[in-house]
């Protein structure tokens, strides 16, 4: 069997190496001890990894962890944070995710009419080969749907303000759900049958517009009656694990008391008929509000992670 998930590991930075580091080495010691018993606990083979401050940080995380591991890491957002995947197999045709879809039009972020036309945090892609599977993970975290405004706030000025920068975050999302797709998209294209794992944080529920742009063509997803119809656009589909996992268990943030599904993983169409089971770890996180610094020094992620079991290759 082979597991691979994603895990949101909250601004793992280095002692006051940014506002939301940890403050002090004790609370930092504790946050790596946290984090590593619960990958050592679940067991993933591979792990897509979202809010990684520096590489020294996960280097200090995967030298807790047993055996021997690879990792590899995108570059930095603008608040320091990328996307990584550590992997206890060799990881191969490394390489960042950046563009969005030809044609796209830039996208407004501000009130100043700023416009990105690439991911504000590149997403990574690497090929491991496990258990007779060659797979192209795919790690990503969009746009958060914490809302920022001028001059660092995360409170408004007034309800105009809000609902302007609500607008320029959902449009920037979707924008960057729009590239990892145009980058699935040709990956299935150029290799059609490939096994393609696109994992991350997707800073919305697996119904929303913006996850669901990254499942391709429509009409087969996970608990339709559609799901065991072969047809001709599998080819280019993802499916979204979280129709296997127990409804329950099926939330990875706690935000303002409110469990949600925001971490996801897709697989395309050779793996998915594989899938043996999905779950978030059954672990307890905190609920979170709108504060990003009040959790600076708390010993564990504020997410679950999201992990898929594939079964043996019988063919």
């Amino acid at each position: 069997m082979t597991r691979i998930g994603t895990w949101n590991l909250e601004n793992l930075f280095l002692p006051d190496d940014a506002p939301t580091a940890p403050d002090h080495r004790t609370a930092y010691e504790a946050k790596l001890d946290g984090l590593a018993a619960v990958i050592t606990d679940l067991g993933p083979d591979v792990l897509a990894v979202q809010e990684v401050g520096s590489a020294a940080a996960l280097a200090d995380l995967v030298g807790r962890l047993d055996g021997d591991w690879r990792t590899a890491l995108a570059d930095p957002d603008g608040r320091g944070i990328r996307v990584g995947i550590v992997s206890r197999a060799s990881l191969t045709h490394v390489e960042q995710v950046r563009d969005f879809p030809d044609r796209l039009a830039p996208v407004q972020v501000d009130d100043e009419a700023h416009t990105i036309n690439a991911l504000g945090r590149p997403g990574l892609r690497a090929r491991f080969r496990l258990d007779r599977r060659t797979v192209d993970l795919v790690s990503v975290h969009l746009k958060s749907k914490l809302l920022s405004f001028p001059g660092g706030r995360f409170s408004p000025s007034d309800e105009d303000e809000r609902a302007r920068y609500a607008v320029y975050a959902l449009h920037r999302r979707a924008a960057e759900a729009a590239g990892i797709r145009a980058y699935v998209t040709a990956l299935l294209t150029a290799e059609p049958g490939a096994s393609v794992v696109v994992a991350g944080d997707l800073n919305d529920s697996p119904q929303a517009a913006t996850t669901q742009l990254l499942h391709g063509p429509p009409g087969s997803e996970v608990g339709t009656g559609g799901f065991d119809q072969p047809d001709v656009g599998d080819a280019q589909r993802l499916w979204n694990v979280a129709g296997f996992i127990d409804e329950e268990e099926r939330w990875s943030r706690v935000y303002r008391g409110r469990r949600e599904l925001i971490d996801h993983v897709l697989v395309s169409a050779p793996l998915v008929h594989d899938v043996v089971g999905a779950t978030t770890g059954g672990i307890e996180v905190a609920s979170i509000g709108d504060q990003p610094l009040a959790r600076r020094n708390e010993p564990a992620s504020d997410h679950r992670p999201v992990l898929v079991d594939l079964g043996p290759v019988t063919a």
